[in-house]
């Protein structure tokens, strides 16, 4: 069947993670459950771009989908399709004449440069391993710009004290090194000594321990990280990413340059990187509405 040899190509070549995988099966049996109770149609090598564009018109008329989600899943069927024209079961990929629905603009969500001031100074984490480990998760987020994964594998060995830095591991296992100032150096230093007075042995190197002196998990940093920033700040969502996007908005609100901040982040392309513009701009419509007497 194309779905399980497509799928198993993703799985062995591509090494795609189990939760690629999943998303990309579930978007494809959608699919083709759609076609067999629309059209009859069993086989995905017979589909044609009106199908395609006939599934785009139900998935917007049910209103819980919305443009990025079919984005995505059409995304999923352009790279199946493409696997088809390579292994020579189609001579053409319908996909060809399909236009994605435009995704309108949303701006990344990011803390106040006072709420993260009160977090920082003001709010009580304690002394103990529990609450330097707690202040150095946010701190890594809030200063280094890293991504939740990047954290909950980063090894003790990864910090450079000496030459104030930390290395990171990101995606497609891409190296890179990001400039830690004095203040993290020093919630490291006494993270790091703590950690050796409270865990008698590690059977790791891992640099963020659980209570238990295991690796931290997904959830774990997700609901310390929404608890503490609900001290903080009103903004509806409160996750490790709103950290990152923080980190990003200040550095371009202060006026850092776009490639600094590309490379900072670990971001494959400049495109992905230019939405911290548009928060700049934003910015500084406020404070013109607010100082210029034409306003």
């Amino acid at each position: 069947m194309p779905i399980e040899s497509f799928l198993n190509y993703l799985r062995f070549e591509k090494r795609y993670s189990p939760n690629t995988l999943l998303s990309y099966e579930n978007d494809l049996r959608q699919f083709s459950s759609f076609l067999k109770r629309q059209y009859d149609l069993v086989d995905l090598r017979e589909v044609k771009y009106v199908f395609i564009r006939s599934w785009i018109a139900d998935l917007n008329g049910n209103g819980e989908v919305n443009a990025r989600s079919i984005n995505r899943k059409l995304s999923t069927l352009k790279s199946f399709y493409k696997f088809l024209v390579k292994k020579g079961e189609i001579k053409a990929s319908p996909m060809l004449k399909v236009i994605a629905p435009k995704i309108p603009k949303r701006l990344p969500v990011f803390i106040e440069k006072k709420s993260t001031e009160t977090l920082f100074e003001h709010v009580e984490f304690g002394d103990d391993f529990k609450g330097l480990r707690n202040r150095l998760i946010l701190e890594l987020f809030y200063a280094t710009g890293i991504r939740r994964a990047e954290l909950i594998n980063m090894k003790s060995t990864s910090v450079d004290q000496y030459n104030s830095s930390i290395k990171v591991l990101g995606k497609g296992n891409k190296e890179r090194i990001i400039p830690i100032d004095n203040d993290l150096k020093k919630s490291i230093l006494q993270y790091e000594a703590l950690k050796k007075l409270t865990f008698e042995k590690i059977n790791n190197d891992y640099l963020i321990l659980n209570d238990k002196g295991n690796k931290i998990t997904i959830s774990f940093v997700y609901q310390l990280v929404k608890t503490f920033l609900s001290l903080v700040t009103t903004v509806e969502k409160k996750s490790p990413h709103v950290l990152r996007h923080t980190f990003a908005t200040h550095l371009s609100n202060n006026g850092a340059d776009l490639n600094a901040i590309k490379e900072l982040l670990g971001h494959s392309s400049l495109a992905a990187t230019q939405v911290y513009t548009h928060n700049t701009i934003e910015r500084l419509k406020e404070i013109y509405k607010q100082s210029h007497p034409k306003a």
